[in-house]
């Protein structure tokens, strides 16, 4: 009695067991409903590209024709949209990570959005904030590298701003000024050796 009072023993085994066999006695899906049920599954989780989904529905062996009416289906109703997608995409990555706009570029290219979707996403960043943000990068970075030569220290704060896709011209420019200003601070600092 016990045993039944609790859900337990021999009752839900046959549940479970029942529950098998109805689930292998539901009819095969067709690749439309397989493309939607994979498509809403993968977009559950982030937004995606048209590509990103594209490529998930070509491994799974969806036919080409039924991926790109799903698909197309998809981007009418909004659930795809590559360009909302790649101006996200340049929002959170420069501002979580502080790439730069050819970094972000080459991202967005890789995850399938369209040259001219990539071009007008990257319009958000203006070269001011994107030095800005090189700036603060090189300020957070500095102080790791106190005690090294100066041309170590050059070399390895434009070399993180240069991983990050800043121009060159820019992260030395940017580098060097942040060591300039040190060496100001350094020497109105009171108990310097300079004084």
């Amino acid at each position: 009695m016990r045993e039944q009072e609790r859900g337990g023993g021999a009752g839900r085994e046959g549940r479970r067991e029942g529950g098998r066999e109805a689930r292998g006695a539901l009819p095969p899906q067709s690749p439309e409903e397989q493309a939607r049920a994979i498509c809403l599954r993968l977009l559950t989780g982030m937004p995606r590209t048209r590509r990103q989904l594209a490529d998930a529905l070509e491994k799974r062996g969806i036919p080409e024709e039924v991926s790109q009416e799903v698909l197309s289906r998809y981007e009418e109703v909004g659930l795809i949209d590559d360009a909302a997608f790649a101006g996200a995409w340049v929002e959170s990555r420069h501002r979580g990570r502080g790439l730069a706009r050819r970094a972000l570029a080459q991202e967005l290219r890789t995850k399938g959005v369209h040259a001219t979707l990539v071009q007008e996403a990257l319009e958000q960043l203006d070269s001011e904030q994107e030095e800005e943000t090189a700036r603060e990068l090189v300020e957070r970075k500095l102080r790791s590298t106190r005690g090294l030569e100066r041309d170590k220290r050059i070399r390895r704060l434009a070399g993180m701003l240069a991983r990050k896709g800043y121009p060159e011209g820019m992260a030395l420019r940017v580098v060097r000024r942040a060591l300039e200003t040190e060496d100001v601070d350094d020497a109105d600092a009171p108990g310097y050796p300079g004084s």
